[in-house]
């Protein structure tokens, strides 16, 4: 897929394609792209919206209260000439650029843009390749610019000159007297000023107030000034590749179809709303059109336009509901539970089929098997599964960033910065996966051990008074429980177990955590799983492999092997023995070398991650602590033997 530079410049080279997952995350609306010394940022929906592909999934539409949602269009290879205006924007930024061989800075204009051709310095012989300057500015109101490098070397001016030196050219020059950001300078080359700025203390907060520099509350893909707002909050120097620039906000949901026994008319309803024509009709509301939409529906599936308005009247019933819900993330996870737990009374698609196995342990097997069979209660393999990803916003500078919009008194940044959104740019993955059932019972009797209990408590005040405490509350309720580090970290081990055992690339494999406890007066059971499935774009991990793994003998021997490779890390005793790992010490007993995985793979950003709670210490018992030691006792009782 194809992304285009500022004036919708085609960019058919195959090093300026961008695959239609990352126009989610993470080139998603908002997020900078490097491609070979050049960079860009995603532009909002408006550019693609009228050609993206319907992505259906009403369950996760109903959450976050939109109309539906829609993908980038796929251009073929060699069709991107033909296909330029159909795809996703990316716009050149930032607009300071300098020439890495004579050090003159060039801020670039629209007028300078060539088609399919990278920036170029008009002084040096050969013509080399502008790159682009290593900081900007951003603000926790989610707005992205340049910095005003005129104003920054002209910040320490010393004479009278200096201070009314007006747009002379820039330098972006290295001396070799001094390292680091203090060797990077900015030279005005005005022959009567010559100020001069270092690069050092950039990084300090609130420098660029400190000069006078405001917000000037834009993004970098509109250009007209009409759009820019007022922003009272204090702009940030930071780097172009730093990992506060860019917080992508997320959603994701399982296709699960509807109960068998659903009526003709819930049926027939679903047809209608999944028709083109459904969200021309819900758009319309009021207008005079409306009334067309309605009669080519009533007309298309042979029913009356009095049924349509009842689904419009539902639709905008629900839609109100899905804005006033306190806590709708369990909307979903419920429906995913129940059909995970009860996969005989799942109705089986095309895009949704689970079947249940066991871990065939007998009643002869050793000990560790016998313990560890007692722990799971279900195994469940899903032949066929789809995932729905939405893109929401973003965030920048802050991720905790509050419930509002930008605008309502919130940092949220929609994707679409003109309007409201009523479609949300998505994508949905066809793929398999493994689901695991623990036993409540034991559960819920290791759980209440006070050792457990506190030291689950520990990690909660890390993540009160963490940045991230309401998006990890989103994930974990209103309480962390034990339950959910364990299960959680139990998910990790799962995944480096797989990667080793079958070949999978980490990468392609994702986690969903189900650790809802019983809430009072709850109609709906407590959550104890975890679910492991395909999430690549690409055909690795669809063609059966991981369902495979999930077979009894095979799915034992994995289990039984990442309890014993949790055991150990090669950072111990300095891992086991932590006390708090991560940013805001999130982390217990868990890092790099033995439970962290790539960010693709995990819903909360490798957090509330702790080996203690899954296999235990001399102060925590694990939860398979028992299975592990008679795992560990028999293997003694193997070596002896031979």
């Amino acid at each position: 897929m194809p992304s285009r530079s500022e004036g919708s410049q085609a960019m058919k080279d195959v090093r300026r394609k961008v695959r239609r997952a990352q126009t989610i995350v993470p080139f998603g609306v908002g997020g900078i792209i490097d491609l070979r010394g050049e960079s860009f940022v995603a532009a909002d929906t408006r550019s693609w919206s009228a050609h993206g592909e319907r992505v259906e999934s009403p369950r996760l539409a109903r959450k976050l209260g939109v109309q539906g949602f829609r993908s980038a269009p796929v251009i073929p290879s060699g069709k991107a000439a033909f296909a330029a205006r159909i795809g996703p924007v990316y716009v050149r930024f930032p607009k300071w650029l300098f020439c890495p061989h004579c050090r003159t800075m060039t801020r670039w204009k629209l007028i300078n843009e060539q088609r399919d051709r990278a920036p170029l310095c008009g002084r040096c012989p050969g013509r080399p390749q502008l790159a682009p300057m290593r900081f900007i500015q951003v603000c926790s109101s989610g707005h992205m610019a340049d910095i005003n490098w005129r104003r920054w070397a002209h910040s320490t001016a010393e004479n009278h000159d200096q201070r009314q030196c007006q747009g002379q050219p820039l330098r972006f020059v290295a001396t070799p007297d001094s390292s680091g950001l203090e060797a990077l300078r900015v030279v005005c080359m005005a022959t009567s000023c010559r100020a001069e700025r270092s690069l050092a203390g950039i990084s300090q907060k609130n420098i660029l107030k400190r000069i006078g520099l405001p917000c000037p509350g834009t993004h970098p893909w509109n250009s007209d000034t009409d759009e820019a707002v007022q922003c009272e909050e204090t702009p940030q120097a930071v780097q172009r590749g730093a990992s506060n620039v860019y917080f992508p906000i997320t959603h994701s949901a399982l296709d699960i179809p509807a109960p068998q026994g659903s009526s003709e008319d819930e049926e027939l309803a679903a047809r209608i709303t999944d028709h083109e024509l459904w969200t021309d009709l819900t758009s319309a509301e009021n207008a005079p059109n409306a009334d067309a939409f309605r009669n080519i529906l009533a007309i298309k599936f042979s029913v009356s336009e009095d049924f349509i308005e009842s689904l419009q009247r539902r639709h905008a019933q629900e839609t109100a509901a899905a804005t006033t819900v306190v806590d709708a993330d369990d909307d979903l996870s419920i429906a995913e539970w129940a059909a995970f737990t009860a996969p005989e009374s799942a109705t089986m698609s095309r895009t949704f089929a689970v079947r249940r196995t066991h871990l065939g342990v007998d009643p002869d097997d050793p000990r560790s098997l016998l313990e560890l069979n007692a722990r799971i209660s279900d195994v469940v393999l899903a032949d066929r599964v789809r995932e729905v990803r939405a893109l929401e916003g973003f965030t920048r500078y802050e991720a905790n960033a509050g419930d509002g919009e930008e605008g309502e008194g919130g940092r949220i940044v929609s994707v679409n910065t003109h309007a409201r959104a009523q479609w949300l740019p998505a994508i949905d993955t066809l793929g398999e996966g493994i689901f695991l059932s623990i036993d409540e019972q034991h559960l819920t009797a290791w759980e209440g051990q006070p050792s457990v209990r506190e030291w689950t408590r520990r990690i909660a005040e890390n993540v009160r008074h963490s940045y991230k405490a309401d998006r990890l509350g989103e994930k974990t309720g209103p309480e962390l429980l034990p339950r959910f580090v364990m299960l959680h970290t139990l998910a990790h081990q799962f995944i480096r177990q797989l990667s080793y055992d079958s070949g999978y690339n980490a990468a392609s494999l994702r986690e969903r955590v189900y650790a809802r406890s019983h809430a009072p007066g709850s109609e709906h059971p407590p959550q104890s799983g975890v679910f492991i499935y395909t999430a690549a774009g690409d055909a690795e991990g669809t063609l059966g492999g991981l369902v495979r793994q999930g077979q009894p003998r095979n799915l034992r021997e994995t289990l039984i092997r990442l309890l014993e490779s949790a055991q150990w890390c090669s950072q111990d005793p300095l891992c086991a023995d932590s006390t708090g790992r991560s940013l805001a010490n999130l982390n217990r007993a868990a890092c790099h070398a033995c439970t962290l995985l790539p960010e693709t793979c995990c819903e909360i950003d490798n957090s509330l991650l702790d080996r203690t709670l899954l296999i235990g210490d001399g102060e925590v018992p694990g939860f398979f602590r028992d299975a592990v030691q008679a795992a560990v006792e028999e293997s003694a009782r193997t070596v002896d033997l031979s």
